[in-house]
């Protein structure tokens, strides 16, 4: 056999080798990475958590850890937890970085608010029958008993601890920390390679890549219909988005009829009420959960044409806005950045 035949058949032997280990039936096929769903608690409401890890890891255990660290920090549901001992006036209780940066975030955002949002709302919050263990409605509450005790400018942060200018004043990080704790758990799974996600908590969402059907992220919009029951799933309008938070504020699923009058768990701080005007429903689209939640809950405070003006002071924040007219007909307004979520 001359040298150039060998080398064919030196050839031919190499390549029905690859191919037999190529598409040998004994070869182990490459098993398909699924998306991954958890559930639980937490906050005294319930996360959901959909993502793409490419080991196929199950993060669960690790997202319950991270989430009891953080209702340790900020939950008043907790009576141990940072906040609760903080609302106890406990002297050796120092602030950890959740409560920190939950706390300048709320501070910064009041500024731009004119003090809709105020974590010092706590005293009115309890007193209306809302969170903090209170849940009596047979009376109303006198009011300016309260409000002295409210003011974003009554406490500060010094040396890890939290300064009140009266003891009385009752920190309630309600408004803003499940936006947050959505945005720490993003952070664990990015940390955990996960690239493709959606963290949902209390209905605020930070989602980032693409769903298990291969596009964006498909979230609703509830229509602002009085359901204290939360069983009412009918939808405004579908967003499609990714890479961004999105959160949900409005008076139609927290609230209580007491003598014929609806009063909603949105309690605007200057007035000691809670929220009466046309405004039923407050969406925000952020970079971040912290923020997009930081700002619908003022929102609903301020009004339509106020928080359309503050929002598009924002250039990476949009609003959608469902209202009532004149009429009681529900309407719909939202900033021009918007449109481009609404799905087709």
């Amino acid at each position: 056999m001359n040298k150039k035949a060998l080398g064919y058949l030196i050839a031919g032997l190499i390549f029905v080798a690859f191919a037999f280990i190529y598409y040998s039936p004994f070869k182990e096929k490459a098993k398909k990475v699924e998306y991954i769903h958890n559930t639980g608690q937490t906050q005294g409401t319930y996360y959901s958590a959909t993502y793409l890890q490419p080991q196929g890891i199950d993060l669960q255990p690790k997202i319950e850890k991270l989430l009891h660290e953080f209702d340790m920090s900020l939950s008043t549901y907790i009576p141990n937890s940072i906040v609760s001992r903080i609302n106890r006036n406990d002297s050796t209780v120092k602030t950890d970085r959740y409560f920190e940066t939950m706390f300048y975030a709320a501070q910064d955002a009041a500024k731009h608010t004119n003090g809709a949002i105020d974590i010092t709302v706590g005293p009115l919050v309890k007193a209306w029958g809302f969170a903090f263990g209170n849940k009596d409605h047979s009376k109303l509450p006198k009011v300016s008993d309260y409000l002295p005790y409210v003011g974003y400018q009554k406490v500060r942060i010094v040396n890890h601890k939290l300064i009140k200018d009266d003891p009385r004043i009752l920190i309630d990080p309600n408004s803003i920390a499940q936006g947050y704790s959505s945005d720490i758990v993003a952070k664990l799974l990015e940390d955990n390679k996960c690239k493709n996600y959606m963290i949902e908590i209390g209905g605020e969402i930070v989602c980032k890549g693409l769903s298990p059907g291969g596009e964006k992220w498909r979230i609703g919009i509830d229509k602002a219909i009085d359901d204290s029951t939360s069983t009412n799933n009918e939808l405004q309008t579908i967003v499609s988005l990714t890479d961004c938070a999105i959160t949900t504020a409005g008076d139609y699923r927290k609230f209580y009829i007491e003598g014929g009058k609806k009063y909603s768990h949105i309690i605007n701080p200057h007035t000691g009420y809670p929220v009466n005007n046309n405004l039923l429903s407050v969406t925000i689209i952020a970079p971040t959960g912290i923020m997009a939640d930081a700002y619908d809950t003022p929102f609903m405070v301020l009004g339509v044409d106020s928080c359309l003006k503050v929002c598009k002071s924002f250039p990476n924040m949009e609003c959608y806005l469902i209202y009532a007219d004149k009429n009681g007909k529900h309407r719909v307004v939202y900033s021009e950045g918007f449109k481009k979520y609404l799905a087709k």
